[in-house]
């Protein structure tokens, strides 16, 4: 720690983008251990290292709001692909996912296995995955949530059932202690089995702990394509029974026939705002999605799990029956020759990563919706895919509005792999500066910084962090605003972003030279309800 008002580091004349929204200035910053000291001019020669920012822009660390990093932060605490694009803080936990409760079971490890966990799964509680996450020593922070689609897998397990009443107090008591843990938020993924077969009932319960404890509430609504509106006003519904705060996750609309569906998606927010609910969005620079092969399967085919699932795909009357509701999604919901396989398990169609469903029928002289059934068949849980489904007038509509964030609904830290992962694990916050602030101008920069730090920071409460002034944490980017740009593409996904000169974190560096550093300052850092253990 340097002496009383001397700093340890200063940034000298960059523009400094503050993540408040405010004109960028070209100043000074001073930092003296984990915080800023100062911002504002003549610091270049009061001590401490010099860093010229000079025809460069400082702006506080990115939040991704939405990450599903809790499967990987554990076997990649370096972060490369985050570090990279100027991303300090990951929000996981999200779309009904966490990597706990762990029950034995085993239903969480099922339900999640198509993320690809890189987990020693050496806990059962949301306390104890923390310390799991500390003790790999992240060069990132970390913000937890519950998912209650893991939580539901662990207490009712994989059943399309209602919660008994036991069941639900168990739930209730699960969600209480872990906001006590420290986490930030709970959150649903309506579409996803077993966390869609949750009632409305149970969905309020549930809801009102976190509500009462302070707690976000992160919604993949229960559909994204003909249903968009429906579902956007469930989850609206479900806020204003129990008083939850609201985010709306990754808001699009899925499917060619429903493209340009988002901007009453948006009314609907604005008109629950004006209402009084506290409720914003989050959105990812990409016309793709990326989930689970299962995704694409009715509700019911996936009762009691993927083992049931594949199960039933082996009796040709139901495999029919499934087949058929396929059929009646396809071209609508999603378009056969835009689901590409991203990742697979060992088995039969292991090859088939980067390939569609549309080619894949043409090689085996199949339809699509067979190829679907036939790779589900053999490998469960065990596929990802990228879905190209979405409409870049809707990306652009969705990103302009003020209550919108930004957020990369990606898991990947490993700088390199031999899969196809979706492109915004590497890419979201460098996409958002180089295509849509510098190329296309959709927004202005300042407005892009503070979707990507102010915004989600004060949606997490989190006071000292987000923006650049005198006491926050020293979470920076020094940035080119000339060269930054994304590099990772749906073929090519494992190539880093550039044009992101250093990163520090709580003061110290993190990211130098085009390389991660030794250090590794990330910390998880704990909700509202956090109550530490005596």
């Amino acid at each position: 720690m340097s002496a009383a008002g001397r700093p340890d580091l200063v940034l000298a004349g960059a523009l400094v983008v503050d993540g408040t929204g405010a004109e960028p200035a070209v100043t000074d910053v001073a930092v003296a251990g984990d915080r800023v000291l100062a911002v504002g001019p003549g610091w270049r020669d009061r001590g401490g290292e010099v860093v010229d920012g000079q025809g460069l822009v400082l702006c506080p660390g990115f939040i991704d709001l939405h990450s599903h990093a809790d499967f990987t932060v554990e076997a990649h605490p370096a972060a490369d692909t985050q570090l990279a694009q100027g991303v300090t803080t990951l929000v996981v936990g999200n779309c009904g996912f966490s990597p706990f409760p762990v029950d034995d079971a085993g239903w969480v490890r099922r339900a999640t296995r198509f993320l690809g966990t890189e987990l020693g799964w050496s806990w059962t509680d949301a306390g104890g995955f923390t310390a799991a996450v500390e003790a790999a020593r992240p060069a990132v922070n970390v913000v937890t949530q519950l998912g209650l689609g893991s939580l539901r897998a662990a207490v009712v397990g994989a059943d399309q059932r209602a919660a008994t009443a036991e069941e639900l107090d168990r739930m209730r008591a699960l969600v209480d202690a872990a906001a006590t843990a420290g986490v930030a938020g709970v959150s649903t993924g309506l579409v996803y089995a077993p966390g869609s077969y949750a009632d409305e009932a149970e969905l309020r319960a549930l809801l009102a702990v976190a509500a009462g404890r302070g707690l976000l509430h992160s919604t993949h609504i229960r559909g994204e394509s003909a249903d968009l509106l429906t579902a956007v006003t469930e989850a609206l519904d479900l806020s204003r029974a129990t008083g939850v705060r609201l985010e709306l996750s990754h808001l699009k609309s899925v499917g060619p026939a429903h493209h340009g569906r988002v901007g009453a998606a948006l009314d609907l927010l604005d008109e629950a705002v004006a209402e009084g609910l506290d409720v914003q969005a989050d959105v990812y620079p990409y016309t793709a999605t990326s989930t689970t092969l299962m995704s694409r399967l009715p509700g019911w085919a996936l009762d009691g799990g993927p083992e049931a699932m594949q199960q039933r795909l082996r009796d040709p009357a139901t495999r029919r029956r499934v087949a058929a509701e396929v059929e009646e999604a396809s071209g609508r919901a999603f378009d056969p020759a835009g689901v590409v396989l991203a990742a697979v398990s060992d088995g039969p169609w292991a090859g088939a990563v980067g390939r569609s469903l549309t080619e894949l029928a043409a090689e085996h002289g199949s339809t699509s919706t067979e190829v679907l059934l036939d790779v589900l068949a053999a490998h469960g849980a065990g596929v990802g895919i990228v879905n190209h489904a979405l409409a870049e007038d809707d990306v652009v509509q969705v990103l302009r509005h003020p209550r919108v964030a930004v957020a990369s609904d990606g898991w990947v830290l490993r700088p390199e792999g031999t899969d196809q992962p979706h492109p915004r694990s590497f890419g979201t916050f460098a996409r958002v500066l180089g295509r849509y602030v510098r190329e296309l101008g959709v927004l202005e920069l300042a407005e892009a910084v503070h979707k990507m730090s102010g915004l989600p920071a004060r949606r997490l409460g989190l006071e000292d962090r987000g923006v650049l002034r005198p006491g926050a944490v020293a979470d920076l980017v020094l940035l080119d605003p000339a060269t930054v740009t994304d590099r990772s593409t749906y073929a090519e996904p494992y190539r880093l972003a550039e044009g992101v000169s250093r990163v520090w974190v709580a003061g110290r560096p993190a990211w130098a030279d085009g390389a991660v550093t030794s250090e590794r300052a990330g910390r998880w850092l704990p909700g509202p309800g956090h109550r530490p253990a005596a």
